[in-house]
């Protein structure tokens, strides 16, 4: 077994560098103070909360792009937009922007699938009727969706080309994160919602206690948003298939197949009693550049709950789990002439979809252990969620059987 191998702490340094100057570019996106204002991140602190293969681990057998990141597949932008206000107001907005154009007049296929519906992801009905998106996806707290849906709306309306538009499906999705944010405050603004849309770059994508992750909890450790991606080699079609989640469930947390959450003696029904829960939500984002139906990126959707099996979830009753999944190519996007036209476009086939699976399950399992390992130790509206013990889950990986 080769799951542990460390990374050279240059591309430690150089994330760091990058996740700082993109904060410095969220930062000036007004209000700064209601931002992730708390500190710079720095290289020494980038060491100190590694990715999951900057500390050893690795997850598959296909390798990443070159950010590990859902901004690796063209075009795609994510912004964050973070609130931290005195002892108990934790929450944010994340924003995942599908391509660099009008979104609502070059809309894109895409597919949404339900593994557990205790939970509100706003314009899904609309995406699985139709097959695809026409503006940001956004993510929040549960109790924000409101005024991330208001901001959605407001930033598509005020789209050049959009003059006549009087329709528009914001697709929302969310967790709860009362535990360490006061949810009933209801602090999310509109304002703050179009700063995370605004603020959306390609390039490395900040990780852990951040945007829509500020307030969330996973596996009774800090979780946060997480990312990663896989590319397939050219005798497959050279597609990259990145994923973005916000993890707020639990279970039995496992990394690249160890027991971690067993061993270090917080899981789910431990002693059958407890006062742990595995219920919580989890929201997932796939992207891809590869050319699919709108049918066939539901099932890339569907298959991305591999990877959240993986890491220990049962999906258990109380937990609101979503993928929703979209493609970038060309071909498949659905502009106004192809929509307003008998279209023939080019996409994949049924056969060629098993290698998009393996990537999906893979980019999905590591983007919440990513979430895990660059989140921080949080206090918060009713206590404090300490951060993942990377040492010892270091440890813990190394004392397990390699092949």
């Amino acid at each position: 077994m080769d799951q542990f191998r460390p990374e050279t702490t240059d591309r430690t340094q150089r994330r760091a560098g990058a996740v700082a100057a993109k904060r410095r570019l969220l930062l000036g996106v007004g209000a700064a103070a209601t931002l992730a204002a708390a500190s710079t991140i720095t290289a020494a602190a980038a060491q100190d909360r590694p990715r999951a293969r900057e500390a050893g681990v690795k997850i598959g057998i296909l390798a990443p792009g070159k950010d590990n990141a859902i901004t690796d597949v063209p075009g795609v932008r994510v912004g964050h937009a973070t609130l931290v206000e005195g002892a108990t107001i934790r929450t944010g907005v994340t924003a995942i922007l599908p391509h660099p154009g009008n979104v609502f007049q070059d809309k894109v296929p895409a597919g949404f699938f339900v593994a557990n519906g205790f939970g509100k992801f706003m314009g899904s009905t609309q995406v699985q009727e139709l097959g695809e998106i026409e503006t940001p996806i956004l993510l929040t707290n549960t109790l924000s969706v409101p005024e991330a849906a208001a901001a959605a709306i407001e930033w598509t309306l005020k789209q050049p080309g959009n003059a006549k538009v009087r329709s528009v499906n914001p697709i929302v999705g969310e967790t709860n994160d009362s535990f360490l944010n006061d949810i009933r405050a209801r602090r999310v603004t509109v304002a703050l919602a179009n700063q995370a849309i605004e603020s959306a770059r390609d390039g490395m994508v900040e990780e852990g206690a951040i945007g829509a992750g500020t307030g969330t909890v996973a596996f009774g450790y800090k979780g946060g948003i997480g990312t990663s991606s896989r590319k397939l080699p050219p005798t497959l079609g050279g597609y990259t298939v990145g994923v973005l989640v916000q993890s707020n469930y639990g279970g039995v947390l496992t990394i690249a197949g160890a027991p971690v959450g067993q061993i270090l003696g917080k899981y789910f029904l431990k002693d059958a009693i407890e006062r742990e829960s595995a219920d919580g939500s989890v929201v997932i984002v796939v992207a891809t550049d590869a050319p699919l139906s709108d049918r066939n990126l539901e099932r890339l959707a569907n298959r991305a709950f591999i990877g959240i099996g993986r890491t220990g979830s049962p999906i258990t009753n109380g937990s609101g789990d979503y993928a929703i999944a979209f493609s970038v190519h060309a071909d498949v996007r659905r502009t106004e002439a192809v929509r307003a036209a008998v279209a023939s476009t080019a996409s994949l086939g049924n056969d060629q979809m098993s290698p998009l699976f393996q990537a999906v399950a893979e980019a999905t399992e590591e983007a919440v252990i990513n979430s895990l390992f660059a989140a921080r130790t949080v206090t918060g509206h009713q206590g404090v969620i300490e951060r993942l013990p990377i040492d010892r889950v270091r440890a813990i990986l190394r004392r397990m059987p390699r092949d």
